[in-house]
């Protein structure tokens, strides 16, 4: 049996708990605890700069409204397409939101300074716009855009439907 010992491999979470501990200050210790290794390691890490927690923190500002957008998809998909008061408060927050946002870029971007401060502002800036044309998208698919003559002159006839469609199969 004592041959078996001697020729068992050593594993690296292997412990060996036939050896005595010879101090005080190490049968304080968990197995497998070594207090060498852990006075040598020393955390050298770039979070806790202030200056790249600064930086994070405007570039997670700048790409917020970006963030938003699988969800206003999302929000525009169960309003549907029909004119009643929950899709027309959902397009006018939409909408209102993005606006709202880009009068008041220089007031959220006053405290970030450096290189990187413009694209920051580019990226929230774009971010809002497509905000809006997602609104202005659902609103269009709703009819509520103009997008006819016929619908500013009253004398031109609105244009014909050539094809009703329902359920999938052309009703002619």
């Amino acid at each position: 049996m004592s041959s078996n010992r001697g020729n068992a491999k050593k594993y690296k979470w292997a412990l060996d708990f036939t050896a005595r501990r010879g101090t005080n200050q190490d049968s304080l210790s968990p197995p497998g605890f070594n207090p060498a290794v852990s006075q040598a390691h020393i955390e050298t890490s770039k979070d806790n700069d202030p200056s790249h927690l600064i930086i994070k923190k405007s570039w997670d500002l700048a790409l917020a409204p970006l963030k938003q957008v699988p969800m206003n998809l999302f929000i525009m998909y169960m309003a549907g397409n029909s004119i009643s008061p929950f899709p027309i408060m959902m397009v006018g927050m939409l909408l209102i939101r993005p606006i709202k946002a880009l009068f008041t870029l220089q007031s959220t971007f006053k405290m970030i300074e450096g290189n990187h401060a413009i694209m920051q502002k580019f990226v929230y800036f774009l971010g809002n716009i497509a905000g809006m044309l997602l609104a202005l998208y659902k609103c269009q698919s709703m009819g509520l855009l103009p997008s006819h003559s016929s619908d500013w002159l009253a004398f031109i006839d609105p244009p014909v439907r050539l094809e009703y469609l329902g359920g999938g199969m052309s009703l002619y």
